[in-house]
């Protein structure tokens, strides 16, 4: 079905506001944050634009801008893009790779020594999901030799095999550990929507990568696994932590997460190809895009809020970088599928949202959040473990292959 002359107008207008966008992001970690001296990227500047050169090295950083710039490069000739991409790739085997038990270690100090060397189930997929993108770009079969070991390793150790899904932290050999929380943030609980998302999103890249049949069997496994436990049928959230019985341990709903996942969940269906499963999660995406516009978005200027729950209602005010990132393509994607109009306007809104409310106009790159005062976070990074060129870049190059035909039903 044809699109109209205003919504083709708008998605060209998107398109090319991201175009601009993408680069300007790039442009600012390409000049900023390789790390010369001792290699790779540096791990830090601060909000207020401070480089602290000897800042332990996130391998979530360093996965995040392996995956950007390898996506990056695979849509552009951009020469400094393949360069930043091999540059991370190189650092990521040399230094983050555990060579005597297989994976990657969560941190290391600035001259690349271990500093934490945890096996984060987490990062163990970001590592593949990056791993996987340099080798669509570069066909280097070394890079997917340590993809699918990484797949191996995960299926191996992290998949609860009796009960379903995926444990989340081990040690450096693979015991696992009493303290299974990404950040202070979390919940310490055995299983997290969080890393069965990245799980998920790793699986989906691997699969294009090799659609071999233990690849699909378990990224099958994982959407399943989101329709029934994930999301809540009722209100169309993402429920977040569990124990290894899956036991819901709490009622925290993660505007950010509902969102991206609502995408990212039809995302891995088209991949997979069985159309029973892209019925069904392009149903829940939709469903989850309007509980997000109904509930999430802040009426005055198009900014999602960070946490709500059932009974409170909003608890963080924070509208941070990420998930209005997310916001513009999960309900682009929900566009996509159903056709209404208010879909493809809310992900103008967020769009607009960041380009008048985030973006450094005097330093680059965008602000961590916006506070509920009005005032631009500057005490959160500008780059760090958490704060990479990963939403806000993979946002611009999504946004940039939206056709003029859109899905109906």
């Amino acid at each position: 079905m044809q699109n109209t002359v205003q919504e083709s107008a708008a998605l060209s207008q998107l398109a090319l506001s991201a175009n601009q966008e993408l680069s300007d992001i790039l442009d600012w970690w390409a000049e900023k944050m390789p790390d010369h001296e001792n290699g790779g990227f540096y791990g830090r500047i601060d909000g207020e634009g401070k480089l602290h050169p000897t800042a332990d090295k996130s391998v979530i950083l360093n996965t995040r801008i392996l995956w950007t710039f390898s996506a990056a490069a695979r849509q552009s000739t951009t020469p400094v893009y393949r360069e930043m991409a091999d540059r991370a790739y190189r650092y990521l085997l040399d230094y983050f790779w555990d060579p005597e038990n297989g994976g990657v270690y969560w941190m290391l100090d600035y001259k690349g020594q271990p500093s934490q060397d945890k096996k984060q189930v987490y990062a163990q997929s970001f590592a593949l999901y990056a791993l996987s993108e340099y080798y669509l770009l570069t066909r280097n079969p070394a890079a997917f030799e340590k993809a699918l070991a990484l797949f191996e390793l995960m299926e191996r150790y992290s998949l609860d095999k009796m009960r379903g899904g995926y444990f989340e932290a081990f040690s450096r050999d693979w015991q696992l550990i009493a303290d299974l929380r990404l950040s202070d943030k979390d919940a310490n609980e055995a299983k997290t929507m969080n890393t069965h998302l990245h799980v998920l999103e790793a699986y989906t890249n691997l699969y294009r990568v090799a659609p071999a049949k233990l690849v699909g069997r378990a990224l099958k496994g994982l959407i399943v696994l989101f329709l029934d436990k994930f999301i809540d049928p009722q209100t169309a959230h993402l429920r977040l932590f569990f124990d290894e019985n899956w036991n819901l341990k709490s009622d925290e709903i993660s505007f950010g997460h509902d969102i991206e996942a609502s995408w990212l969940l039809c995302e891995a269906a088209r991949v997979l190809g069985q159309k029973s499963l892209i019925k069904k999660t392009n149903n829940a995406a939709v469903q989850i895009a309007e509980a997000t516009l109904r509930e999430g978005i802040d009426a005055r200027d198009g900014g999602l809020y960070y946490t709500a729950t059932p009974h409170e209602g909003i608890t963080n005010q924070n509208k941070d970088w990420w998930p209005q990132a997310e916001a513009v393509l999960g309900f682009l994607n929900a566009w996509k599928i159903d056709g209404a109009p208010q879909l493809l306007e809310a992900a103008q809104r967020s769009w607009a949202f960041i380009q008048e409310k985030l973006l450094d106009a005097e330093h680059g790159e965008w602000f961590w959040a916006l506070a509920p005062d009005g005032r631009h976070d500057t005490w959160n990074d500008k780059a760090g473990p958490w704060k990479c060129p990963y939403h806000n870049g993979r946002a611009c190059m999504e946004i940039m292959q939206y056709e003029a035909i859109r899905e109906v039903g």
